[in-house]
């Protein structure tokens, strides 16, 4: 019960921004995720970082574009899992970046490639980190446009 309350307590207590979409609440609803929590907070905190983003579903997972391109997409499953992957859309861009694509001081991103990163989540308090994962949303969403 302890944690029911909890839950309702974000969940209302937060004012949710402009362009928080509900039919990713009603979808997130439904899969009843184990960390739902670190899931809303990280959605708030995303969709804060910057006005422009749309959330949606894709890969069956909250994503985030600017003007119809894929930039950030939230892995749910398995449930064990959460990651944030940091992306340039769908297709493999053809770039001949040297170097990663921001620069991380933080430690928090796995490169995949210098255009693809991830975060694990599950074990990193997000709360802690907030101002670190803002930074990297926001260089992330500067140098991929």
């Amino acid at each position: 019960m302890k944690g029911k309350i909890r839950q309702i307590y974000i969940y209302k207590s937060i004012v949710k921004p402009k362009n928080y979409n509900p039919q990713v609440t009603d979808f997130l609803k439904e899969k009843k995720h184990p960390h739902n929590e670190i899931i809303e907070k990280l959605r708030i905190i995303i969709l804060s970082t910057d006005e422009s983003l749309d959330e949606n579903i894709k890969w069956n997972g909250p994503n985030y574009s600017i003007n119809g391109e894929d930039r950030i997409t939230m892995r749910l499953f398995p449930p064990k899992s959460l990651q944030l992957i940091f992306h340039c859309g769908a297709k493999p861009t053809k770039t001949d970046l040297k170097d990663n694509l921001i620069k991380d001081d933080s430690g928090l991103l796995v490169w995949k490639s210098n255009d693809r990163a991830l975060i694990n989540l599950i074990e990193l308090d997000v709360e802690s980190r907030k101002k670190e994962l803002i930074s990297i949303i926001k260089k992330w969403i500067q140098a991929s446009k």
